[in-house]
């Protein structure tokens, strides 16, 4: 079966077919259109198939871009780390392609009326939509990434976060001189929602947030936060330096919607208590996500 070449559980695989056609979506219907340039191969086909439509009044298609595009960094990647290594991106790549293949075809059922601005939201939403799922399947659709990847192997000293900006940072400063400042602007407000979405994506859905409580009656707020909320909460000796006091300080992670809750609890118990509220980037365990 496909899945065992491509590594990929039958669940990994419906996400990378699913990811890239959302992304196929922002490329082709809002991107493409509109001269937005969002950076990677995506970008510099839209560009190219641009110029070639400008100068030649020949217009290439993003499918067959995308793929040419990505030919020589997949036997550049091949070459450098094996086939093992390009074989997950090599399918999201002609995923990618089949997609913006199949929606050139399909007219476009969000009709923006060429507002730009709504062009970029709607870009940011469906490309970050799709690489996000993408890369929660533990796959790429190839091209950007890739080529980063690539470059690091060759100049190590850079690491792959500042090739990714230096490639995406050149292709939309290409797309300046090609579609204007306008685009160019636009094209950075749907880098932003994209890269906002794809975080979200990756790691918002496990947010939550961290609590310690300092107060005079933590044996009572923790017995009403287990009673009220469900939560277990953890006591860790503290010292005031000031009083030189001997107490215990409560620490707990609840979700984002349990906290007004949290916070009406010690309140009523304690109007005093100092309370230090962080965000917990991701939490996993019982109550929570867990593995």
């Amino acid at each position: 079966m496909i899945y065992k070449i491509l590594k990929l559980k039958p669940k990994e695989l419906f996400m990378v077919i699913l990811g890239t056609g959302l992304l196929a979506i922002g490329i082709e219907w809002f991107e493409n259109p509109l001269g937005i340039v969002t950076g990677g191969v995506a970008g510099a086909s839209i560009i190219v198939s641009h110029v070639f439509e400008t100068l030649f009044n020949f217009s290439i298609s993003l499918s067959v871009l995308n793929i040419l595009f990505n030919i020589p960094i997949f036997i550049l990647s091949g070459v450098q780390k094996g086939f093992k290594f390009v074989t997950k991106a090599l399918f999201g790549t002609l995923s990618l392609s089949l997609w913006l293949f199949l929606f050139q075809m399909i007219p476009n059922v969000f009709d923006v009326k060429g507002d730009i601005l709504v062009a970029a939201i709607l870009t940011g939403l469906f490309c970050g939509m799709g690489i996000g799922i993408v890369l929660r399947a533990g796959a790429s659709s190839g091209g950007g990434d890739m080529l980063a990847t690539t470059l690091n192997f060759m100049f190590p000293r850079f690491s792959i976060s500042i090739i990714l900006f230096t490639i995406d940072a050149t292709i939309i400063c290409v797309g300046l001189f090609v579609f204007g400042i306008i685009n160019t602007v636009y094209s950075i407000i749907a880098v932003f929602i994209s890269y906002k979405i794809v975080d979200n994506i990756l790691s918002g859905l496990r947010f939550a947030k961290a609590v310690w409580i300092m107060s005079k009656s933590t044996e009572l707020i923790s017995e009403t936060i287990i009673k009220e909320l469900g939560r277990g909460n953890t006591g860790i000796p503290y010292q005031g330096m000031y009083t030189k006091q001997q107490r215990h300080m409560l620490f707990v992670v609840v979700r984002p919607k349990e906290l007004p809750k949290l916070k009406n609890i010690i309140s009523k118990t304690d109007p005093n208590a100092f309370i230090i509220i962080c965000p917990a980037q991701e939490v996993l365990g019982k109550g929570f996500l867990e593995n």
